[in-house]
C-alpha cells in the first residue's frame, strides 16, 4: 500500500477485535500512531502489543472507558483532548447488540448508548482538536442494518421497539435486531448533521457499511438471533476485507473532500430514505445533546 500516514494521529474505538482491530493495525503500518480508547483490559493489552510488534517506532497508546456511561465518555474524551495536541483521524467504531432491553446507570437503553451517544459525545469532545488539526476526517461505521429501521424520537430508549413482536420485526431478526438498526440509521443521520455543521472547517464525515463481517457481533446477545448469528458467520466476510472501506475514508487521497456520505465496499452508495431525512438528523442532533448536557 503505497499511502502513507506517517505522523498521523488516529483515534479508535472498537479496535480490539474485529474490523476495529484490523483497521488499527493497518493504519499503524502505514506509519499512523494509534490512540486506542477500550474497555476490556486484558484485550486492549494483546491488542496494544500487537501494534508495538508491528509497528514499533510508535507510541501507540490505549485509554480505557466504559462507552456505555456518560462519566466515561466524557471522562476519556478529556482525557484524549489534553493529552493529543492535534488529531487527524477519528474514527467511531465500537458496537453492540444486546438481546433484551436493559438501561445503562443514565437511563439509557444500551444499544443506543453505545452505538449512536458515545459517537455523538466522543466526537464532541474531540471536535476541536480535529478542526485545529484539519484536514482531518472523522469516520462512523454504520450498518446496511438501518435499512430496516425507522426513526422514532419518542422511542429512543426502545421501550416500544422491544415490545414489538409484529411479523414484520420477527421475520426482519427480531426486536434487538430492530434496535440495532435503528442505532445504525442514527449513525448515518449523525454523520449527515454533523458534515453539515463542520461546513468550512476543512474536517470531513463519513460513515461507512462494512458488511456482514465474521467478529464478536452478536455475542452480546441472547435469544435466537444470536444463534442465527453464529449460524451465519462461517458465510460472513472477514474482518480484512471489512476493514478495507474504513482504511479507504481514513487514508485515501480520493475522499479527501467527500463529506455527509455513506460508504460501501469503498464506493458512495445511497442510505434509505430514513437516512437522509434532514429534519430528523437535526431532532436527533438537538436530542443527543440535550441527553449529554451540552449545547445544541
Amino acid at each position: 500500500m503505497n499511502v502513507t500516514m506517517r505522523g498521523k494521529v488516529v483515534v479508535i474505538t472498537g479496535a480490539t477485535s474485529g474490523i476495529g482491530q484490523v483497521a488499527a493495525e493497518t493504519l499503524a503500518v502505514m506509519g499512523a500512531r494509534i490512540v486506542q480508547i477500550a474497555r476490556d483490559k486484558q484485550r486492549g493489552e494483546a491488542a496494544l502489543r500487537r501494534l508495538h510488534d508491528i509497528a514499533p517506532h510508535t507510541n501507540h497508546i490505549i485509554h480505557y472507558a466504559d462507552l456505555l456511561r456518560f462519566s466515561e465518555m466524557k471522562r476519556v474524551g478529556c482525557e484524549i483532548a489534553k493529552a493529543e495536541p492535534r488529531i487527524d483521524i477519528l474514527v467511531n467504531n465500537a458496537g453492540a447488540m444486546f438481546g433484551t432491553r436493559q438501561l445503562t446507570e443514565d437511563g439509557m437503553e444500551r444499544t443506543f448508548a453505545l452505538n449512536h451517544m458515545a459517537y455523538f459525545v466522543l466526537t464532541q469532545l474531540l471536535c476541536d482538536r480535529l478542526v485545529a488539526s484539519a484536514p482531518a476526517r472523522i469516520i462512523n461505521t454504520s450498518s446496511d442494518a438501518h435499512q430496516v429501521a425507522s426513526f422514532d424520537l419518542e422511542d429512543l430508549h426502545s421501550g416500544n421497539a422491544y415490545a414489538d413482536r409484529s411479523l414484520t420485526t420477527l421475520i426482519h431478526g427480531g426486536p434487538a435486531f430492530k434496535v440495532y438498526g435503528r442505532s445504525k440509521l442514527c449513525n448515518i443521520l449523525f454523520t449527515r448533521e454533523l458534515a453539515r455543521r463542520l461546513s468550512g472547517t476543512r474536517v470531513t464525515a463519513n460513515c461507512l457499511h462494512p458488511g456482514f463481517v465474521a467478529t464478536r457481533f452478536g455475542d452480546q446477545s441472547e435469544g435466537w438471533f444470536s444463534s442465527v448469528i453464529k449460524v451465519a458467520k462461517p458465510f460472513a466476510s472477514t474482518p480484512q476485507k471489512g476493514a478495507e472501506t474504513l482504511v479507504y475514508l481514513a487514508s485515501s487521497r480520493d475522499v479527501v473532500d467527500v463529506t455527509g456520505e455513506y460508504f460501501y465496499k469503498c464506493r458512495v452508495v445511497t442510505p434509505a430514505s430514513a437516512a437522509r431525512d434532514a429534519v430528523k438528523a437535526s431532532r436527533l442532533w438537538e436530542e443527543s445533546a440535550r441527553l449529554a448536557g451540552f449545547p445544541c
